[in-house]
């Protein structure tokens, strides 16, 4: 059910998609970034957490929510160009040029940062090779039509077939058999650990995406490790902008 929703139809959005209070409150917070860096943006939510409530142009309710209800709702974006970005992500720079790549391709994702660990590891139905990893299925960049659509349908049936908990081993191996053009984000648009905000240089990178689990604290109130590990992403953006300046 839409319960909000903008005038019009516009080209390019961000989607989150979230299943229980606490992801939707994290979602809140994370569209934030999104709205102060990139006014020009749509933002939808889909999410089973009744009168949810934030910078939002469009909330559709369903029910049914699962640990990866992202699976389900990808293929539901109304916009032509669509983003969809997990809840522990935060938007600090502007999107504009990334969203051009859908110019050229179905589909932007970038590596799974820890991909020779654990369930990075992981296979479904066929063997693939080492050089084409997991990637990170928290930040998508893909076209809302065409094959890049049946592709996110697909997505779905395969979690829901393969029983796994994880949902990048199956996108793996549909990415690997699939014919879409999809282009590998640089680590810049999908950064998991600060510890890349330390030892980049100004010519090596602009983080343009943070994806951390930290932010998940943030919303949780846990004062004491944000005293240890996190400042909140304006720090960064602020050392960032003193960096750039040579202050």
């Amino acid at each position: 059910m839409v319960i909000q929703m903008d005038e019009g139809n516009p080209e390019s959005g961000v989607i989150y998609i979230t299943s229980g209070a606490f992801h939707t409150a994290a979602a809140v917070a994370a569209a934030r970034s999104v709205r102060e860096t990139n006014p020009w943006l749509a933002i939808d939510l889909y999410t089973d957490e009744p009168k949810a409530d934030g910078p939002f142009d469009r909330v559709v309710e369903f029910s049914g929510g699962h640990h990866r209800s992202k699976v389900d709702y990808l293929a539901k974006t109304r916009f032509r160009r669509t983003l969809y970005l997990d809840t522990d992500t935060r938007v600090v720079a502007d999107l504009w040029p990334m969203f051009e790549l859908l110019s050229r391709f179905d589909l932007a994702i970038a590596h799974a940062h820890a991909r020779n660990a654990g369930r990075q590891t992981k296979i479904w139905r066929q063997e693939i090779p080492d050089a084409f990893p997991q990637h990170n299925g928290g930040v998508i960049l893909y076209r809302g039509e065409g094959k890049a659509i049946k592709f996110m349908h697909d997505w779905s049936d395969a979690f829901h077939q393969a029983g796994f908990k994880w949902d990048q081993i199956t996108l793996r191996e549909l990415m690997w058999t699939s014919d879409l053009a999809i282009y590998v984000l640089p680590p810049e648009y999908n950064i998991r650990y600060r510890k890349y905000l330390d030892v980049w240089t100004d010519r090596e990178a602009t983080p343009k995406i943070m994806h951390l689990e930290d932010y998940y604290e943030e919303v949780a109130g846990s004062a004491a490790p944000l005293k240890r590990k996190d400042k909140g992403w304006r720090y960064f953006v602020s050392r960032l902008e003193k960096r750039l300046s040579g202050k």
